[in-house]
């Protein structure tokens, strides 16, 4: 009902676009087709974001591949920010929406 503040359609299309290059330069493929040797030379993060992730793991009891989807969607949020590395907010979305997925489908 306010005035709107977010991003405009072009411009979160120009974003993910940009993101979507990015991926393909990188690997030829998009973040969602990434293999476990991949996922482990294109996720770099430091300690302290592998630590919310490892807790997320415990928490949550993910499996393996719960832990990779986390990774893929973590790296394409930081792609959508142009960020070299994962960082500790990117994997905090992805842990939510993680989350938020087992809410609604169990």
């Amino acid at each position: 009902m306010s005035k709107r503040t977010g991003e405009s359609s072009c411009q979160v299309r120009r974003r993910v676009v940009k993101a979507r290059e990015k991926q393909l330069a990188r690997m030829g493929s998009c973040n969602g087709q990434m293999k476990a040797k991949e996922l482990r030379e294109h996720c770099d993060m430091d300690s302290g974001t592998k630590d919310l992730l490892k807790a997320a793991i415990a928490q949550f009891n993910l499996t393996g591949r719960g832990y990779d989807r986390i990774l893929k969607v973590s790296r394409t949020i930081a792609d959508l920010e142009e960020a070299a590395k994962i960082e500790m907010h990117h994997v905090a979305e992805a842990i939510n929406y993680r989350a938020f997925d087992r809410k609604l489908f169990g």
